[in-house]
């Protein structure tokens, strides 16, 4: 049998070590947190028990990613009958973008643009093209973050309340990229 040096000795022992170590240690972290049953049930009832009580939640109503999307095409579709290269932007209630679709031909600053005003409409709760009226009152509304006062951009309300926000942009005009928004706001009726 051949004979080790003493340092290949000390890393063999320290790696061996190191390996029972690392095992005992997942072993130990596995097992703690795994809870049992009864604890999984205490806190799912306590946590039922706590939200069904609590008078201060508020619902909100949400397009799905399906309705979503339907809108976006509508709006694409909408576009391209009339010859116009255009992206168009879903947003939710929260402006957070749900469809991002950018039309064939589209410029590349049209999809920024498209979310903008998104958001700007749903912010609001008005089409885009009535937003930049008010900023003849108050022009530093345009220096909030994330808008674009510019026509295109248009609300879907549920029941009179905000939910959704699709934004249109790259045709020639506001008027025009206002007019492929509302058309995916009316898919959404059928």
């Amino acid at each position: 049998m051949q004979k080790l040096s003493r340092r290949t000795r000390v890393l063999t022992i320290a790696a061996t070590a190191a390996v029972l170590g690392a095992g005992t240690f997942g072993a130990v972290s596995a097992t703690a947190g795994t809870p049992d049953a009864a604890t999984k049930a205490a806190v799912t009832k306590a946590a039922v028990t706590a939200d069904a009580g609590n008078k201060n939640l508020t619902q909100s109503t949400h397009l799905t990613v399906a309705a979503a999307t339907k809108a976006a095409q509508a709006t694409l579709d909408a576009a391209k009958k009339e010859n116009q290269r255009v992206s168009v932007a879903v947003v939710d209630r929260n402006g957070n973008t749900i469809v991002e679709l950018r039309g064939d031909g589209a410029g590349p600053q049209s999809p920024e643009s498209a979310v903008k005003k998104a958001y700007t409409a749903v912010s609001w709760n008005a089409p885009t093209s009535e937003l930049t009226k008010r900023l003849e009152q108050a022009p530093t509304l345009k220096d909030i973050p994330g808008t674009l006062f510019l026509a295109g951009g248009a609300p879907v309300t549920a029941k009179g309340a905000p939910v959704a926000g699709i934004g249109v942009a790259g045709a020639p005009s506001g008027d025009l990229d206002e007019k492929f928004a509302k058309a995916g706001v009316a898919a959404l009726n059928r």
